[in-house]
């Protein structure tokens, strides 16, 4: 049947699961906005920025199996500003989709206004990034971006529409259409069994967790296997909650930054490690030498050429995490454990006693009691979202995750701004979750902008702002070079003097975009603040900022090796805000 290009594109949308746009119109994508409008089954989430629609369609996809967030803009500026979302995208293998409009093919040589080759300036960080010429085109080209976007390790693409293309009558039947078959590369028998060889002949093994396999949805699949051998897991931080932090198995997370003291300490006692779905990030490993010193190496990666990247393992499978996972626990169940009590003892006597401190009564108040008090306020369903900074890492050390995707991050493009816009995603894709927000007040400032997204489209979540009025980790970074140099964001607030020196009024910004916001000064006010925060997102279905006001200069523990982590802050001597451990070993 006839119609117009953009109409077969949204009919594909749709056929493709599709239920969810974030977006700007502008003149150029203006046609395939009326095909979204006379459809009139797609929800449309208007952004302020095209950089934050991008990033909702990042948290939106993150959120749930399954789902592909979809960013649209117009040409020249929109497809330029969505580049750091694909960047990210692409860097955690996160399927995106971005569509943005262009001007006329008859013109794109002319220096046309806002007409920009944004393919080629896409390409780098996307799987396919194409301006479709051809009017027929469009189909396919919908098509294979789904096609692409899933198949193989998961990632954006970019297809740009121009105007005249968008309009042009095509021959096209959405009754007929069917998405094209996804392919995922699967372990065989023989390399799961030569995977299991060595597990066995190692005394002191442990899996590495990582994203890929909550891109698989298979964290059931990992506990199971760990369960059957009895082998303890180290999530890395795309990976955190793949396996409860109260499992007795989760002997915690390694680093040199997000990471708990049990979880280096027990990686650097392991003499192998199974790496399933992770990249050897270097916020993970540190220095190779260190790393690797004293071990032997396994991995299984979606992407083959993922498989020697960082450096060479002793053994490497090219294979979906969920295929070699489901596959793996069948050749397992078939073979008697080796008995590995006294290493799960072991690793779980760490885990009770290397912790660090987070109980501080002083004010101006010290991050580590945020943490605390988070923990006692926000249940296990609780989808926290975070991107960089003092406030992600110190998050990683102290607060307790127990289900996969309820952990999200930005991890390796880590772009300031992302938090607000991605929360927003998490919150469309999961309109009952309970979704905390963590932000330093620099992350926090870079799009808070969108914050009225969430007044204006009833997208209620809590944000919690921990304010230093700093850089915070650049300014420790800083110390290095024995300077504090463009790091203080600090100013004389002539309205809001109770801030001195702190600057930025954060809670009149949040009020005056819609939103409500809680200052605390007093961390015995921290429990309270987390209560009456509750309480305002389900009367008002807003956002609801909680920032709390920091001492300026706090270290947080990091360093440069796994065996060489600087610890600031006085160590706990018990177990008091560790995660328990309640299921029992296998």
């Amino acid at each position: 049947m006839k119609m117009r290009a953009v109409d077969a594109a949204v009919a594909i949308l749709k056929a493709e699961g599709v239920t969810h746009l974030f977006g700007l119109p502008g003149a150029a994508i203006n046609p395939f906005y009326d095909a979204v409008r006379r459809d009139g089954t797609l929800t449309h989430v208007l952004a302020r920025h095209v950089e934050g629609a991008s990033h909702m369609a990042e948290g939106y996809t993150r959120a749930k199996a399954g789902n592909i967030g979809v960013c649209v803009g117009t040409s020249g500026p929109a497809g330029t500003d969505m580049i750091t979302g694909l960047y990210s995208a692409m860097a955690d293998s996160i399927p995106i989709l971005a569509i943005t409009g262009q001007a006329p093919v008859a013109r794109l040589h002319k220096e046309d206004f806002q007409a920009v080759d944004i393919a080629a300036i896409a390409a780098p960080v996307t799987k396919l990034a194409m301006t479709v010429r051809e009017p027929a085109q469009v189909p396919g080209a919908v098509a294979q971006a789904f096609h692409l976007m899933r198949s193989g390790r998961p990632g954006p693409v970019l297809l740009d529409l121009p105007i005249d293309v968008q309009q042009a009558e095509i021959e096209f039947d959405p009754e007929t259409y069917s998405p094209l078959p996804v392919h995922r590369p699967e372990a065989t028998r023989a390399q799961v069994d030569k995977v299991l060889d060595l597990l066995e002949s190692a005394e002191r093994p442990v899996i590495v967790a990582g994203g890929g396999i909550v891109n698989a949805d298979a964290a059931a699949e990992l506990v199971r296997f760990a369960e059957l051998l009895d082998i303890p897991v180290i999530p890395t931080l795309m990976g955190w909650g793949t396996i409860p932090d109260d499992h007795p198995l989760m002997a915690g997370m390694a680093g040199i930054q997000t990471a708990h003291r049990y979880g280096n300490a027990t990686l650097l006692a392991s003499d192998l490690v199974l790496g399933i779905g992770n990249r050897w990030a270097n916020r993970h490993t540190g220095g190779l030498e260190v790393y690797r010193r004293g071990r032997r190496f396994v991995h299984v990666d979606i992407e083959p050429t993922q498989i020697g990247r960082v450096f060479a393992p002793d053994y490497g499978v090219t294979s979906d995490a969920g295929a070699f996972l489901r596959t793996a626990i069948r050749a397992a169940g078939e073979r008697t454990p080796r008995d590995r009590a006294q290493w799960v003892r072991e690793c779980l006597e760490r885990k009770g006693s290397l912790q660090r401190r987070t109980h501080f009564d002083d004010i101006p108040i010290k991050p580590h009691r945020v943490y605390e008090e988070m923990n006692k306020a926000f249940g296990p369903d609780t989808r926290y979202v975070s991107t960089i900074g003092l406030s992600q890492i110190a998050g990683a050390q102290f607060l307790h995750v127990q289900r996969p995707r309820h952990w999200i991050n930005c991890g390796q493009a880590g772009p300031l701004g992302w938090t607000v816009p991605a929360a927003l995603g998490v919150r469309v894709a999961d309109p009952e979750a309970t979704v905390v927000a963590l932000s330093g007040d620099y992350d926090f400032q870079f799009m808070i902008e969108e914050l009225a997204v969430g007044a204006q489209f009833t997208l209620p979540y809590i944000h919690v702002v921990v304010n230093n009025s700093y850089l915070g980790l650049i300014r420790q970074a800083q110390r290095g070079f024995d300077m504090d140099y463009c790091v203080q964001l600090g100013f004389d607030n002539i309205h809001s003097p109770e801030l001195d020196k702190y600057g930025v009024d954060h809670v009149k910004v949040a009020e005056g975009l819609g939103c409500n916001a809680i200052r605390v000064t007093d961390p015995a006010d921290l429990p309270g603040a987390f209560v009456r925060a509750q309480e305002l997102v389900r009367l008002h279905r807003v956002p609801v900022v909680v920032e709390v006001v920091l001492e300026r200069v706090t270290n947080i523990s990091m360093g440069q090796e796994l065996d060489a982590v600087v610890e600031f802050e006085e160590l706990a001597t018990t177990r008091e805000h560790a995660p328990t451990a309640t299921i029992p070993l296998a």
